[in-house]
């Protein structure tokens, strides 16, 4: 096989889809769905919060208690996702998660069935293993499961991406796929408190799990390994697999582990990753407790805040970038950004003390987009220490520890709703945490140098 000389692929950039077919697009698609149904699923409990919280007496324990289930299972689940990947295949493994976490999205509607079922959590105040019983333990259990079904979802789509483009497209194929996860965040706030309004909360799980089963009838006929594909053109397989060999050793979690570029930016996930799972798990609750929404208007604020979200994740993308191509260094270009970002986190400060719904969503949805873009910013800084084939386990090592962070955040903003009631300081735990991260990534990484490690 030929390799492209400069003109052809400038050709096949410009007229891809014309010269040698588009079927990759189609699997693009696939993993975009798949990621918009995977965040649906794992939203809807937040937004159902309160009615479960009147239906079943929740406490705020009980419910910190709940999300800490799943956060502990998406940690494990990351642990072995990328392993099952590579023993099934992307087409069986991609399958297995989807099924698996659709099950138990369903399954929550059954939470209440068994009352004598009863389920281990932690509690931090004081450090001790409680017994979540009923409902509460029912719950756990199917957020536990969900999690190590969702925890398939990203390692599957990235190998999935690798497998189906070159390299020059797969930047945008993964920014494609990953928007699925913006548009489920958005779809959730319209549709779910309608089903619950006028179905009962049951079948609002009922009905978002079962959309994954929707996404395998065309999952299963329509992906098959490259070398099978019937309807892969000889043309376009030829272009997907136009790049120069590379070397795909990967280096193992020992080897990175020692450096401090790795704890840079473990420690810069741990420490903001969680934030990100609060919006998600509690802004509803917040809505409802200091403004007074409920399921039939809450739809409309929820939308808002991810609508800004989305334009901090290209913003603060195409910041450090352009400054880049202004003649900045990557160094100062990044954490430029970055600081940008934390500083756009610290108004949420006030956000539980303003007494308008709109100036408050205003402020959530701009710490929600500078997140974003500190997101895009803290990932990108991988590829710039590391070598290639090292990225994999710096990121794999990152997303635990911000799984981590998410159950340590779980139990404590239980804690401090369950103790006062407030989400003052909530919010100014989420308004000062990315100035610290920064300033610790800052003193373990002065300047963002290539880290050279052997294979």
């Amino acid at each position: 096989m030929s390799t492209p000389t400069a003109d052809q692929e400038k050709t096949l950039t410009q007229t891809g889809s014309a010269k040698v077919g588009y079927f990759r697009w189609v699997v693009c698609a696939l993993l975009f769905f798949a990621a918009t149904i995977n965040y649906i699923d794992r939203q809807v409990l937040g937004l159902l919060k309160s009615t479960l919280q009147e239906q079943f007496a929740f406490s705020e324990r009980d419910y910190a208690a709940i999300v800490f289930s799943f956060q502990l299972a998406y940690a494990i689940g990351l642990l072995f996702a990328g392993r099952v990947m590579d023993e099934l295949g992307t087409r069986k493994g991609f399958a297995l998660a989807l099924i698996v976490w659709s099950l138990a999205a369903m399954a929550h509607a059954a939470a209440n069935w068994f009352p004598a079922l009863q389920a281990p959590s932690l509690l931090i105040n004081p450090p001790s293993i409680v017994l979540l019983t009923g409902a509460a333990a029912g719950f756990a259990l199917a957020r536990f499961v969900l999690g190590l079904g969702e925890a398939g979802n990203f390692p599957a789509a990235i190998k999935t991406v690798a497998e189906w483009f070159p390299k020059k497209e797969r930047a945008l194929a993964t920014g494609i796929f990953n928007s699925g996860a913006n548009v489920g965040a958005i779809i959730t706030p319209l549709v779910v408190p309608w089903i619950a309004l006028h179905w009962g909360w049951q079948w609002a799980f009922i009905v978002t799990g079962a959309i994954g089963f929707v996404w395998l009838l065309f999952w299963l006929p329509l992906y098959r390994p490259l070398d099978e594909h019937p309807r892969l053109s000889s043309a376009e397989l030829n272009y997907i697999r136009s790049d120069p060999p590379e070397s795909t050793t990967p280096i193992p979690w020992a080897k990175v582990f020692p450096h401090r570029q790795t704890w840079a930016f473990a420690l810069g996930k741990f420490m903001t990753d969680p934030i990100w799972w609060l919006y998600l798990f509690w802004i509803p609750d917040f809505l409802k407790r200091n403004h007074g929404l409920d399921l039939s208007s809450i739809g409309l604020p929820i939308v808002v805040i991810y609508l800004i979200a989305d334009v901090g994740s290209i913003g603060g993308g195409w910041l450090s970038s352009s400054l880049i191509k202004r003649g900045w260094s990557i160094n100062r270009a990044r954490k430029t950004a970055m600081l940008v970002c934390a500083l756009s986190v610290v108004p949420i400060v006030f956000a539980a003390k303003v007494s308008n719904v709109w100036l408050a969503v205003a402020l959530i949805g701009l710490a929600a987009a500078a997140h974003q873009g500190w997101s895009a910013n803290i990932f990108t800084l991988t590829s710039d220490m590391f070598p290639k084939q090292a990225v994999g386990s710096v990121v794999g090592i990152g997303g635990m520890a911000g799984a981590v962070g998410g159950m340590l955040i779980a139990l404590i903003v239980g804690e401090i709703l369950e103790t006062t009631g407030s989400y003052v300081p909530i919010f100014i735990i989420a308004g000062s945490t990315y100035l610290l991260a920064l300033l610790i990534i800052h003193l373990l990484v002065p300047k963002l140098e290539p880290v050279k490690i052997s294979e």
